[in-house]
Formats: C-alpha cells, structure tokens, sequence
C-alpha cells in the first residue's frame, strides 16, 4: 500500500508539514506515517556513556507520548481522515525518515524552519538530509506564512520597536 511518511515536531512548521502530509495521503488514497526521531540526552555520545536500558525505555516512552500529543492536538478526535500509523525512531530526523521512506511508491513529506546561519552551524537540515538520501519522491513543506509574521512581532518585541499601525491595515 502507498505510504505518505510526514517528520513530526510540535513547531507551527512541523504542524504545517503533518496536515500537508495527511492532505497528499487523502489525495492518493495513502496510509500517513507520522515519524518523531528521538535521541537520548547529550546524543549519540550520551547513551554509550553506560546509560542503562531502562533509561533509554524512559525516553522512547516520553517521545511516544510526545507524539500521541502532537497527533491530538494536530487532529483532535476527528483523526486526518486516512489511515495513520504513529511511529518513534531512535536517531537523528534526517536518516530516521530516510530509512523508514524507503518505498519507491513512497511519499516523504519535510518541513522547513527558519535557517539562519547560526541554525545551520549548530543543526544540519533536515530537508536537505532528505532530498539528497531519499530513494522516493520528497515534498518539503515551507513554513506558514503566520509563523514569518509571528517571528517578526518576537524581533519587534524583543528590540523594543514601536507598533507601526500602517503594518495593522496592509
């Protein structure tokens, strides 16, 4: 069966990516595949530094409820209107989909945050991951045009500028 496979975050990007995501699975008569990748605190490096099984358990069952938390407040009881299947991976975003997205029928769906070049030196990205490893088709989702406005009232905020009331009416 065809897959629509959709990174989660609890951001208003990753939020835009899920409901594009079950929008294609709709379209294309597709189960929608929400993935959340975790890792342990500290990465990689932490969890080889003797943390013991039940600590990882710990996380893999706080990411489950992150998930089952994201999917309800995305969809609330209703549901996306296709078959969906919630699953946690244990690694980075990027070859955590990559991996799961494997299908040639497969549809990987990738949103797309603010990337300053401070974002960019301390995180890779993870739509760039996907567009160069994938082995299907990948949809990258831009944010929403809200989540610019709303990072523009933060800067003004955060800067102390005064509200120019010609911005209300445009």
């Amino acid at each position: 069966m065809r897959r629509v496979v959709v990174g989660v975050t609890e951001t208003p990007g990753g939020m835009t990516a899920l409901h594009r995501a079950a929008a294609e699975a709709r379209v294309r008569d597709a189960e929608l595949w929400a993935v959340l990748a975790w890792q342990p605190p500290g990465g990689e490096l932490g969890s080889r530094n003797g943390r013991l099984p039940s600590a990882l358990a710990e996380h893999r069952a706080a990411a489950v409820e992150r998930l089952r938390d994201i999917l309800d407040t995305a969809f609330g009881t209703a549901g996306p209107g296709v078959p969906l299947a919630g699953l946690t991976a244990h690694g980075t975003p990027g070859a955590a989909l990559v991996s799961i997205a494997r299908g040639p029928e497969d549809l990987l769906v990738v949103g797309t945050g603010p990337r300053t070049a401070f974002r960019r030196l301390v995180r890779p990205s993870v739509a760039r991951h996907c567009l160069a490893h994938a082995a299907c088709p990948v949809l990258v989702v831009p944010p929403s045009p809200l989540q610019t406005e709303l990072e523009a009232v933060h800067r003004r905020n955060f800067w102390r500028r005064p509200l120019d009331l010609g911005e209300l009416s445009a």
